[in-house]
């Protein structure tokens, strides 16, 4: 198929999404990049025994040195006590101003690496190249790069824009259920937040229609990229309307640290999260119940387990760790309708146990 290419841009920033079969014209992407002194690929040593052979094809010819730097990938590993490994690697082997890192990996590759060229001499360029869908879908996209602390995810970060993203979608070929899963959960979260169109063609697919280079993938990678493109060029930097691409994570952060990252993937816990958002979207802005069906058979279809296990008090003492909080109260994004986001609804901890309660006692999946 034929790259497609969306366009990102901000006050301060434009750069483009290629959306691409495989690793075939990267090198030369990188080329166009002005005054390239070396580049810095970082990624996991699994991913690398999987495509170092393409990606060492693909650059044979590129006339600008190139570096691999191997990281443990995992949300545990994409903690602030694993960066001084990684810029005395960048100093040891001379990186400098002009030095360009490449992410190639999933979420957390693109979110380390990303803080690692924000950060490193203050500042230096980077190229994204998402392998798994939910990187593709969400973080790759819109500049938020961030470690996690022992007290929180995603506590220290920056909003450090890429100079390109380019996906891989052939890489999907190799990622686990679980992984499929987890960028099913951002594409959902795109469709409610969108509504229309993108919501009601996701509704005809099922999980079976993900897989590689379908119909389906490219469908919901698109919609979701150009969604989230047009909410980051309004609000880059998450003073305003950016914040409705938070729904389902104040639960689903609250999850993944409660179980200490190791129970549920990034998607799975946003899958659960979504849920809890949608019944107090009900119970607050009267979000209706043919909705509510609407929301949890698209989630049925998608193979998304959305049941809590966890005690709402241990989930709810998590939320207060997140950065969406106001005294007493934590804040939440809400849906009045489908593609009728509220952002900054300040929902009282009574009501948020009352409706995980609810979640817990329904008949899920």
């Amino acid at each position: 198929m034929n790259v497609a290419e969306q366009i990102v841009t901000g006050d301060n920033f434009s750069y483009s999404i290629f959306i691409n079969s495989d690793l075939n014209g990267l090198a030369e992407k990188c080329k166009q990049i002005p005054k390239i002194s070396k580049l810095f690929l970082i990624t996991e040593r699994e991913i690398a025994g999987i495509y170092q052979k393409f990606l060492e094809k693909e650059f044979r010819n590129l006339e600008i040195p190139i570096h691999f730097i191997y990281v443990k990938g995992g949300e545990k590993n994409k903690h602030h006590d694993k960066l001084k490994k990684v810029y005395e690697e960048l100093i040891s082997e001379k990186a400098d101003r002009n030095s360009v890192l490449i992410a190639f990996g999933g979420g957390v590759i693109g979110d380390f690496t990303g803080f690692v060229a924000a950060t490193f001499l203050r500042g230096i360029r980077f190229i994204q190249v998402p392998t798994t869908l939910l990187a593709m879908v969400d973080s790759s996209v819109g500049g938020k790069v961030a470690v996690n602390i022992d007290k929180g995810k995603n506590m220290v970060g920056a909003f450090y824009q890429p100079t390109f993203v380019f996906a891989p979608l052939y890489t999907l070929t190799t990622i686990s259920e679980k992984d499929w899963r987890c960028g099913l959960a951002e594409i959902a979260k795109h469709a409610f937040l969108s509504g229309g169109n993108f919501l009601e063609r996701l509704s005809q697919f099922t999980n079976s229609d993900f897989k590689g280079d379908s119909e389906a993938v490219r469908f919901g990678i698109q919609e979701s990229i150009a969604f989230k493109a047009s909410v980051v060029q309004e609000d880059p930097k998450e003073l305003g309307r950016r914040a409705i691409l938070n729904l389902g994570h104040t639960t689903g952060h609250a999850i993944e640290s409660l179980t200490k990252y190791e129970k549920y993937s990034h998607g799975e816990a946003v899958a659960k999260g979504l849920v809890t958002a949608l019944l107090l979207s009900k119970k607050i802005l009267g979000f209706s119940e043919d909705h509510l069906a609407h929301a949890l058979g698209l989630l049925r279809g998608l193979g998304l387990s959305v049941k809590i296990k966890e005690k709402s008090t241990d989930i709810l003492e998590h939320m207060y760790s997140d950065k969406k909080k106001e005294g007493n109260n934590l804040k939440f994004v809400l849906l009045r309708d489908f593609g009728q986001p509220e952002y900054g609804v300040s929902v009282e901890p009574r009501v948020i146990i009352e409706a995980i309660k609810e979640q817990k006692a329904m008949d899920l999946f």
